[in-house]
């Protein structure tokens, strides 16, 4: 490591990871970079409510210069990075170069859809407000456009939805739809009942939360989603998406469901970051990282959150990417950098390196109004309780004292009167699938 007088510590991702690693570096005599793409720090558990719009982006997102306005060792850089140069230590950016002294790589993960890219404009995933936009702005329009459709089989298609995985993220958001159509605004529409939507959530596992969750607890989901009226299909693997719907495939055969929305929520990759730090990648994209989070052979560069493919050193299982594990990371790195340019400046303190160990505290999904599962302190919980632990738990990590209130006051007034004040259909036609018959001289998205 190159000898400073005070260290350059760059971090490279502002989501639960590199926040985290930030603030925990607040006291230590560092010089702190953090660099994003994005101007905001999202709170990723909650994008979901964007996309089916219960929540505002504003609610569940906050700008990472405010967030870390007050601490005066840190800047902030809207920027991209696009090489790591281990030998010089500098960073490549979309615009000019950083140099470090530490390296911490938090960047994150993408959609995977398993070979199949081709796919991805038809069936948008869940990784940024962008993408939440993208699917509320679809889902809505779905229900403008049936509502002046004469042909009932594109009516029919038009209000049929299908979200392929059916881990927490696509029961959440299958959930949500469903409850939106049944409940949320059938008094809205004149020419259609919204209650005839379909939405079907495809899993290519035997049972719905296979990670992580209890076979109890998927059954309990299971049976939550079946009866608000989820149509559920297990053991059951999507093998194309085009413009006019979805092939289905089981051990039975193929079905075909004529859809104009598929939500995406099967897998993930890592950023490529991950490669350019020169650490060896496994089959998801992710860096194999030494025992205290660092690249094998350059103690200085830290690789965490969901780029970091890591066993806990306890429980034998792999860490999962999940946000209280990046968390977590970011504030075991911070220690370990903390400790080290302390001692650097000639303050010798009594820390060394030990293995990173995750503390699970477990796991929250939320299936729908005062329904969830929850596994914590060692205990299954489902139905009311565990929505309200969930509840609890998700505005106490909120960023901020602001969204905790909007959020409050928000599910508040959805649960009293069943209503989301998100329902707004902004941006342009997607086109993402072929646009249903309409009467002459109407085109879909058109002003009514």
């Amino acid at each position: 490591m190159a000898a400073t007088s005070t260290p350059r510590v760059v971090i490279i991702g502002g989501g639960f990871g590199g926040l985290q690693a930030a603030k925990s570096l607040a006291r230590a005599p560092v010089s702190i970079t953090l660099i994003d793409r994005c101007n905001h720090h999202l709170f990723q558990p909650l994008l979901y409510q964007v996309a089916s719009a219960a929540l505002s982006p504003a609610q569940i997102a906050a700008p990472i210069r405010q967030v870390l306005g007050r601490q005066a060792n840190c800047s902030v850089l809207l920027a991209e990075a696009k090489q790591i140069d281990r030998a010089a230590q500098t960073i490549t950016l979309d615009k000019g170069t950083l140099n470090y002294d530490y390296l911490i790589v938090a960047a994150g993960a993408t959609h995977s859809y398993f070979g199949n890219d081709r796919w991805a404009p038809l069936a948008p995933g869940l990784k940024t407000l962008e993408d939440a936009l993208d699917i509320r702005h679809r889902f809505l329009l779905r229900f403008e456009q049936a509502e002046r459709e004469t042909d009932p089989a594109v009516r029919d298609a038009l209000m049929t939805f299908v979200v392929v995985g059916a881990g927490p993220t696509g029961v959440e958001m299958a959930g949500a739809m469903v409850e939106i159509a049944l409940r949320t605004i059938p008094r809205d529409f004149r020419a259609i009942d919204t209650r005839r939507a379909r939405v079907i959530l495809v899993e290519a596992q035997p049972r719905v939360l296979a990670a992580g969750f209890s076979e109890e607890l998927s059954a309990r989901a299971l049976a939550s989603l079946r009866a608000m009226g989820v149509d559920v299909r297990l053991s059951t693997r999507v093998t194309e998406i085009d413009q006019r719907g979805v092939t289905l495939t089981t051990a039975s055969g193929t079905e075909r469901i004529a859809s104009h929305q598929v939500v995406w929520a099967a897998g993930v990759k890592a950023s490529p970051l991950a490669a350019m730090t020169g650490a060896q990648i496994d089959k998801a994209g992710r860096a194999m990282v030494a025992p205290d989070l660092s690249i094998p052979g350059h103690p200085n560069i830290f690789v965490i959150g969901d780029l970091a493919s890591i066993t806990d050193p306890v429980s034998g299982e792999p860490v999962p990417g999940v946000s209280p594990a990046a968390a977590q990371m970011g504030r075991f790195v911070a220690r370990i950098i903390d400790a080290e340019a302390r001692e650097q400046a000639g303050q010798p303190t009594a820390h060394q390196r030990e293995p990173f160990r995750y503390r699970d505290k477990g796991l929250l999904a939320t299936i729908g109004r005062a329904r969830a599962v929850a596994h914590v302190f060692g205990r299954d919980f489902s139905g009311f309780l565990a929505w309200a632990l969930w509840a609890g738990v998700h505005i106490f990590f909120l960023i901020n004292f602001r969204s905790k209130v909007m959020v409050v006051l928000e599910w508040t007034w959805a649960y009293l009167f069943f209503k989301r004040g998100a329902r707004l259909i902004t941006g342009e036609s997607d086109g993402s699938f072929e646009a249903p018959t309409t009467s002459p001289g109407r085109q879909p998205g058109d002003s009514a």
